[in-house]
């Protein structure tokens, strides 16, 4: 054989046998990115990867609750509501002697000649003398001549007028007492914050609810939805937006002595993610909102990208919320139970579902793309990889790589050894 013809043969099968390792290479490279999580750009976790990890995440366990119309009826009775967490339905209170408070005493005989109405002043009407102001004292003592002290903290003013004439029974005729607050210091209630007029007032006798408190005070001064109300009872908190306070009369419960109420601005936001049509941080823009609207507000799903049944919402939730939620809390150790949420908007009557779950201030939507989305990313990124090669070599080397990767039992090693020169033919 010719030299030139020898060397041009060499060549040849030299550009062959390089291009044959080339493509390996890039098929090791592409079975190597497959392999992992992290192989194909995505924008977030899969359906199946959420739903399988649950407890058993590394990273943080995690419950995983499935939307139905029992779990929406448990978050409802679980949301912050006046009446529920103080469990006071009672009306108007009983205002009641405090350390503080001044005290008007008027006493009464029938007759003179008594303790207190002299033979020669005659009969005149009412037979009555005035005490002096006095405030109850640290002890919660009044002092009543003749009586000595007399218990005045946490009575009523008819419980005092009686403990009174009880003292005095045995010394004047047929006495009879009128007791009166003159200035009302212990039973009072504080409204704070963002109103017309912060203030500390007394409570009223004929009763005052959160609104009215409110409205002594000159209203909020910033009156929307981002307006939030928390009161503050015996050590107890519980807030709640101004509207619910308005479209929800079971929150605008009585106020009682020495409530705090604190009036403050809050704007509420979740964020959204995944496979919705718009994704980033969204506020509220109303002081209760469902999760139906969130997702609208949010562009919806999109119809390229998104999974309808596999739309989930990330919250943490309290430990007495998980357990009624059905949730075995032995594996959590902090007090709040991180929960994704569940929905299938597949079911047509996921839609009522929706509507009917409120959301919370910082919840996370994040909706899941459906798995065909995932194998197109995987075939456009085979054909990246290897790319058309129309050398009847090329096909049959093609051929073998999709079935392989396809499999998942391709795992090639490239050999690093210097390749051997081709001999020249005899």
């Amino acid at each position: 054989m010719p030299a030139r013809h020898a060397s041009a043969l060499r060549t040849r099968r030299a550009a062959q046998y390089g291009r044959t390792l080339r493509l390996l290479a890039c098929t090791v490279a592409a079975a190597a990115l497959l392999a992992g999580c992290a192989s194909l750009p995505t924008n977030g976790p899969s359906a199946a990867s959420i739903r399988s990890d649950v407890t058993g995440s590394v990273s943080l366990p995690y419950a995983m609750v499935k939307v139905t119309p029992a779990v929406i009826a448990t978050l409802q009775r679980s949301s912050t509501r006046f009446a529920r967490v103080f469990n006071d339905t009672r009306g108007p209170s009983e205002i009641r002697f405090g350390t503080g408070d001044v005290v008007a005493v008027t006493l009464f005989e029938s007759m003179p000649g008594g303790l207190f109405i002299p033979l020669e002043a005659g009969v005149r009407p009412g037979n009555f003398i005035q005490l002096p102001h006095q405030a109850v004292d640290t002890a919660g003592y009044i002092t009543v001549p003749y009586g000595g002290r007399v218990m005045a903290r946490g009575h009523t003013i008819t419980e005092l007028q009686d403990e009174i004439v009880k003292s005095l029974k045995d010394r004047a005729i047929e006495p009879q007492a009128v007791v009166s607050l003159i200035d009302q210091r212990a039973s009072s209630v504080s409204v704070l914050g963002e109103v017309g007029t912060p203030s500390r007032f007394p409570a009223s006798a004929s009763g005052e609810r959160v609104l009215d408190a409110i409205a002594r005070a000159g209203g909020p001064r910033n009156p929307g939805y981002d307006t939030w109300v928390l009161l503050e009872r015996d050590g107890r908190q519980a807030s709640v937006p101004f509207g619910a306070l308005i479209e929800q009369k079971s929150n605008n419960v009585y106020v009682r002595p020495q409530d705090t109420i604190y009036v403050f601005t809050q704007p509420q936001t979740f964020v959204a993610f995944g496979g919705s049509g718009l994704q980033g941080q969204f506020p509220f823009a109303a002081w209760r909102l469902s999760l139906a609207e969130a997702m609208a507000k949010a562009g919806g799903l999109h119809n390229d990208l998104a999974d309808p049944a596999s739309v989930f919402l990330y919250r943490g939730e309290t430990r007495k919320v998980a357990e009624e939620l059905g949730i075995d809390c032995a594996h959590y150790s902090s007090s709040l139970i991180p929960v994704i949420y569940n929905i299938n908007l597949r079911d047509p009557s996921g839609y009522f579902l929706a509507t009917s779950l409120e959301m919370r201030n910082k919840d996370v939507i994040f909706a899941s793309n459906a798995p065909t989305v995932e194998q197109t990313k995987f075939l456009v990124f085979l054909r990246m990889v290897i790319g058309t090669v129309n050398d009847p070599l090329m096909a049959g080397v093609n051929a073998f790589t999709i079935k392989s990767l396809a499999t998942g039992q391709f795992a090639p090693v490239i050999n690093t050894t210097p390749t051997p020169a081709i001999p020249a033919p005899r």
